[in-house]
C-alpha cells in the first residue's frame, strides 16, 4: 500500500469515533422527546461520553496486539463497532442505548488503538508527528459534514436512521483495511506471559517523557470532550439558538482541521517539542481572556467571543494531540502497542469521565466550561514546561 493510500485509510478508520459522535448531535433533541425526557436535560450527552469511555478498552486491545499483530485486533474491533452501533439504534431503552455504546466505543477502541501503533510501527518521532497531522487533517473534516449529514438523514428518515449510518460506513472501511499488510513482525512480538507483560507495562509506566506527554492529552481532551458532549445543549438550550448548531459545529471542525494541517508544517519545522510548547502558550492567553471575559460578564459571555474563543482552543488542541502522542510513543518502541493502549486509555477514559462530571455542571450556563478550559491550559502548559529537553538530544536518541 503505498503511503497515500496508508494515510487515508488511517484517517477513516479513525473517523469512524469522530462520525460515531458528530453526526448524533443534531438529532438528540428528537432523542430527548423520543425517550420522554425535558427539554434542557443532558442526558443525551452521557450518550457520547459513555462511547469515550469504552475505550478503556484500549488497555487490553494494545497487549493482545503487542501479541498476535495490529490487524487481529483491528478485525475484532470493527464487528465489534459495528454490531453494537446497530443495537444502539434499535436500544428500547437509554440505559441499554448506553451499555451499546460503550460497547461500540470498546470497537472504536481497537480500531483507533491499531491505527496508531501500526503508524507508530512505521514512523517515529517528528516524522511521525508530520504522518499524524495528515491523517488527522482528513480525519477532522467529520466535524465540519457530519452535522449537515445528520440534519439532511434527519429529513428523510428519523433519529435511528442517523444512529445506523457510522455502522454502514465502518463495513465499507472494514472491507477496505483487508488491503493493509501487517506492521508487526512475528520476531518482534511481545509474549502474554505476566512477567513479561508486567515487565513491559511497569516499562511504560515508569517512562516520565511517556507519561507527561500523555497527561498533557488527558487534560486537553477534558476540554474538548466536554464541548463536545455538551455542544448541542450550550447552542439549543443555553444561547436558544438551535438554528446554529450545524454551522457552529461545522466552523469549529473546520478550525480544528485547518490547524492540524498546518501543525504538520510546525513540527517539521520547529520539532514537535517546540511546536507543543508555542501552541500551549497562545492556549493559556486564550484560556485566561475567556476566564476574565466571563467573570467579567457575570458568568455569561456573549455568544459570538465565546465561540471564537472555543474554536481557537479547540483548533490548538488538534494541533498539539500528534505532537504529543509522537512524543509519548517515541521513546517506546516495540512496545508500541501497549503503550498506544494505555496512551489511549487514559485520555479517552478519564478525560471523558471528566468532560462528563463538568458537563452535569452546565445546565443553565457555560461557565463550567470556561473555567475548565483555563485551569487545562495552566496545567498542560506547567507539564510542557517540565521537559526541558533540547531538539537535538531527542534527534541524537533517534
Amino acid at each position: 500500500m503505498k503511503s497515500t493510500e496508508f494515510i487515508v485509510l488511517s484517517a477513516c478508520t479513525m473517523m469512524l469515533t469522530a462520525l460515531g459522535i458528530d453526526i448524533m448531535l443534531p438529532v438528540f433533541a428528537d432523542l430527548r422527546a423520543h425517550f420522554g425526557l425535558p427539554p434542557r436535560s443532558t442526558a443525551t450527552a452521557q450518550v457520547i461520553s459513555f462511547f469515550f469511555m469504552g475505550q478503556i478498552a484500549q488497555l487490553a486491545f494494545g497487549v493482545l496486539s503487542d501479541r498476535f499483530g495490529r490487524l487481529a485486533i483491528l478485525r475484532v474491533g470493527f464487528p465489534l463497532y459495528i454490531v453494537s452501533g446497530i443495537g444502539a439504534a434499535f436500544a428500547p431503552s437509554l440505559e441499554l442505548m448506553y451499555l451499546a455504546r460503550f460497547l461500540a466505543g470498546m470497537g472504536a477502541s481497537a480500531v483507533f488503538m491499531t491505527t496508531i501503533a501500526g503508524v507508530r510501527d512505521r514512523f517515529s518521532g517528528d516524522q511521525m508527528a508530520r504522518m499524524m497531522s495528515l491523517v488527522f487533517t482528513i480525519f477532522l473534516s467529520t466535524p465540519v459534514f457530519a452535522p449537515f449529514l445528520g440534519l439532511a438523514i434527519l429529513r428523510i428518515s428519523s433519529w435511528q436512521g442517523v444512529f445506523l449510518t457510522p455502522p454502514l460506513f465502518a463495513m465499507l472501511v472494514f472491507l477496505w483495511s483487508f488491503r493493509l499488510k501487517e506492521s508487526l513482525p512475528t520476531d518482534k512480538r511481545q509474549p502474554l506471559a505476566f512477567r513479561a507483560l508486567g515487565k513491559t507495562l511497569a516499562g511504560v509506566l515508569s517512562n516520565r517523557i511517556f507519561l507527561r506527554y500523555t497527561a498533557i492529552t488527558t487534560l486537553l481532551f477534558t476540554g474538548l470532550s466536554t464541548y463536545v458532549s455538551a455542544s448541542e445543549h450550550i447552542v439549543g438550550e443555553i444561547y436558544r439558538r438551535p438554528d446554529l448548531f450545524p454551522w457552529i459545529f461545522a466552523a469549529i471542525g473546520l478550525a480544528m482541521s485547518a490547524c492540524a494541517l498546518t501543525n504538520s508544517r510546525l513540527a517539521a519545522k520547529l520539532g514537535a517539542r517546540m511546536a507543543i510548547k508555542w501552541l500551549l502558550f497562545i492556549y493559556v492567553l486564550i484560556g485566561t481572556l475567556l476566564f476574565i471575559y466571563t467573570l467579567a460578564r457575570s458568568g455569561t459571555p456573549a455568544m459570538l467571543p465565546f465561540f471564537l474563543a472555543v474554536a481557537v482552543l479547540l483548533a490548538i488542541n488538534l494541533a498539539i494531540e500528534p505532537n504529543s502522542s509522537a512524543l509519548a510513543l517515541e521513546p517506546m518502541g516495540h512496545s508500541a502497542g501497549i503503550a498506544s493502549a494505555v496512551y489511549g486509555t487514559c485520555f479517552f477514559f478519564v478525560g471523558a469521565s471528566l468532560g462528563s462530571l463538568i458537563t452535569g455542571f452546565m445546565t443553565s450556563s457555560v461557565q463550567p466550561l470556561v473555567i475548565a478550559f483555563f485551569i487545562i491550559g495552566l496545567g498542560a502548559f506547567a507539564l510542557v514546561l517540565g521537559d526541558g529537553r533540547s531538539r537535538a538530544s531527542v534527534t541524537d536518541r533517534r
